[in-house]
């Protein structure tokens, strides 16, 4: 006796099994709903039993969202893993990896009121504010960086932008205040840049090398600018001290460049700079005082934070935190017992090239700056590729806008923050 509506059906004779296996095999994707979702869901509780569940396991579904086609996608995404990270990490990618706007500082040292010398001065920063290429700049990215949106009526040149000479090279222009920028303040040892024309010391052959240490990292400008202010404090031995604001005393626009390599070895980071302001008529003694030049390049090494201290000032110092992969992927420091390490030590290489901008977003980042060249033409052969040529064209066209929206780039108040120095003089 037939008990349900399918049997009823054949035994009535309006269908036949051969008739619904063929159609079957006509559709064999067309399974139920249900059979397909306790699929997906075997598959799913497999994947969490191997340890690498989806980007979703364990997540609520919010109410605005829809629910997933289990029949279109009936597998989970996996996550990247460490070893992802690491590979990624470790490959070496030549080319501009970063440009931006480059801005430098002097801060008086405690109790002065003004500088009149470098003797006066307590930190010397350099200031990276990272940057898209101009190239690349969209109005959703203008809206929530402060880049300038692109017209309209512009759209037909981005292609020949995009493939013109050294346009990877070339920052997005600055547009009003904008806070939500991501920085990193550089402070330079010697509290001056060094000087492409002085040798190391013993008159040897090798560039005058200086330190630097990232000092603090950020995503929004309010903390730069309170950082970058006047400060009062207290102290048990000499009680109330006070520091004057830092100085603003030169803007411009930067590139940093990896380039072609056959042999690891070979490896070299370039930074190179092209002031806008003040402009190189109006170069003065702080300048000149501070080793800024209207043009200039480094080559950029990162140290090891597990390689041991070559100097006194690196003792108190605490190292850059530097995430596992990166440790391994870049340094190439070895992991447990595996013993698998670059160079000859166990913490594998003491310095690097700046393989990825990641390198200088952790505070205590310690760098070397090894001076390379200065002028256009010194920019344009560390930068190579026409990088250099269209950095100082940008920068040109720059060099036009006013000292006030050069402080406004930073959200600095020029009742707190001296101009003077942005046109060549100590205060």
């Amino acid at each position: 006796m037939p008990t349900t509506r399918r049997q009823t059906a054949i035994a009535e004779g309006k269908i036949h099994p051969k008739d619904e296996h063929n159609a079957k095999e006509k559709h064999p994707g067309a399974s139920s709903k249900a059979e397909t979702h306790a699929h997906a869901k075997e598959e799913d509780e497999g994947t969490k039993g191997g340890g690498e569940g989806g980007d979703h396991a364990g997540m609520k579904r919010g109410p605005d969202e829809p629910e997933e086609d289990l029949e279109s996608h009936p597998t989970t995404k996996k996550p990247k893993t460490e070893k992802d990270e690491q590979s990624k990490t470790s490959r070496y990618q030549s080319g501009t990896i970063e440009r931006g706007h480059i801005y430098f500082f002097y801060r008086p040292k405690v109790q002065l009121e003004e500088a009149h010398s470098i003797d006066d001065v307590r930190n010397f920063h350099m200031v990276l504010v990272p940057s898209p290429p101009e190239f690349a700049t969209a109005t959703s990215t203008a809206h929530t960086s402060g880049v300038k949106k692109r017209d309209p009526s512009e759209e037909g040149d981005i292609e020949m932008k995009a493939v013109a000479p050294g346009a990877d090279a070339v920052p997005a222009p600055v547009v009003g205040p904008s806070k939500k920028r991501p920085f990193r303040m550089i402070t330079v040892g010697k509290k001056k840049l060094p000087d492409p024309d002085v040798s190391g010391p013993g008159g040897s052959r090798k560039k005058q090398t200086f330190w630097g240490t990232v000092t603090s990292v950020g995503d929004d400008l309010d903390s730069l600018d309170k950082g970058l202010g006047e400060k009062t404090y207290e102290t048990k031995t000499r009680g109330t001290r006070h520091e004057e604001s830092a100085r603003l005393v030169a803007r411009g626009g930067y590139a940093i460049v990896n380039t072609e390599a056959e042999m690891p070895s070979k490896r070299a980071t370039h930074l190179g700079y092209r002031i806008s302001h003040p402009s190189p008529s109006e170069f003065g003694d702080v300048q000149k005082s501070l080793g800024i030049e209207p043009a200039c390049s480094f080559v950029l090494q990162v140290k090891n934070p597990l390689a041991p201290p070559t100097g006194p000032q690196q003792v108190h110092s605490k190292p850059a935190e530097y995430p596992e992969w990166m440790m391994h992927g870049i340094f190439g420091t070895g992991l447990g017992s595996e013993h698998q390490h670059k160079g000859r030590e166990s913490y594998g290489l003491r310095f690097t090239s700046c393989e990825t901008p990641e390198l200088l977003d952790y505070k205590g980042a310690e760098l070397l700056l090894i001076a390379a060249r200065y002028g256009d033409e010194g920019l344009e052969t560390s930068l190579g590729e026409g990088r250099g040529v269209a950095l100082a064209e940008a920068e040109d066209k720059e060099a036009q806008e006013s000292t006030k929206k050069v402080f406004d780039e930073l959200g600095l108040d020029l009742e707190k923050f001296p101009v003077e120095p942005l046109e060549g003089k100590w205060i």
